[in-house]
């Protein structure tokens, strides 16, 4: 009796240690994802900012500024980061860890070239408020997803849908010109976004395996941080259409 109490102790402890060393990596894991993806933003805020710096002066658009917004170039400024992001959905698990972290700089500095026109539109103030707000926000949201024992799967289901409808209201709208439905589409987009921080927060926490080989957890935990990165960058901006200030 005594060595199977002995064996069972030893049991106890080494799920115990086990159980310890998953939560660190964990931990570790999840610590990564937010770093790369605050870097990211960094990122895009900094290209915003100096590209506005660039294109704007005395209040008028310099040649620079003509170019990236007024000639033919401005689609490539407006698409190209939307065809580098399917670009790593879909190369991201043939590409080596550098490779992805590399184009993930350079996705975030093109969102930043793409993003700089909202200094044209709102004042600078209102949008470093609004940026503060949507961190505030998103960690909250963030940490619910983390922390959270409910299952957002089922909802996961239901935002992915709402998502889909939002984009095509919001091409509709292209043509339609219309403000009732421009404003339902910023509360939408601003509850949709909200759900998929919290969503795609438990997604990637679950995605955690601690037998993951260096080079797989890496590209997960870039993934990861795009995922979070283009969460954090919608709220925003569907934010910024109730608290922004236009110039």
């Amino acid at each position: 009796m005594s060595e199977l109490r002995n064996y069972q102790s030893r049991m106890g402890q080494g799920n115990a240690q086990s159980a310890t060393m998953i939560d660190e990596g964990l931990r570790a894991y999840m610590l990564k994802v937010y770093n790369l993806m605050a870097l990211g933003l960094a990122i895009t805020g900094i290209a915003a900012f100096v590209t506005a710096q660039m294109a704007i002066s005395d209040g008028q658009l310099t040649a620079f500024g003509q170019a990236i917004y007024l000639s033919p170039l401005k689609w490539v400024v407006i698409f190209a980061p939307v065809a580098l992001v399917f670009f790593m959905s879909f190369r991201i698990h043939s590409m080596s860890v550098s490779a992805a972290q590399t184009t993930f700089w350079v996705y975030a500095a093109l969102m930043g070239l793409s993003l700089s026109s909202i200094f044209m539109v709102y004042t600078g103030a209102s949008i470093v408020q609004t940026f503060f707000v949507t961190a505030a926000s998103f960690g909250a949201l963030s940490l619910y997803g983390y922390t959270t024992k409910r299952d957002l799967s089922a909802m996961g289901s239901f935002l992915i849908m709402g998502l889909f409808g939002l984009i095509i209201a919001s091409l509709v709208n292209i043509f339609l010109a219309s403000s009732a439905l421009e404003f339902a589409i910023s509360v939408i987009g601003v509850l949709l976004f909200a759900g998929l921080t919290a969503y795609d927060t438990q997604n990637i926490k679950e995605s955690y395996y601690e037998a993951d080989g260096a080079d797989v957890a890496g590209r997960k935990a870039i993934m990861g941080a795009l995922q979070l990165y283009l969460d954090f960058i919608n709220l925003f901006l569907f934010l910024l259409r109730f608290l922004g200030n236009r110039d």
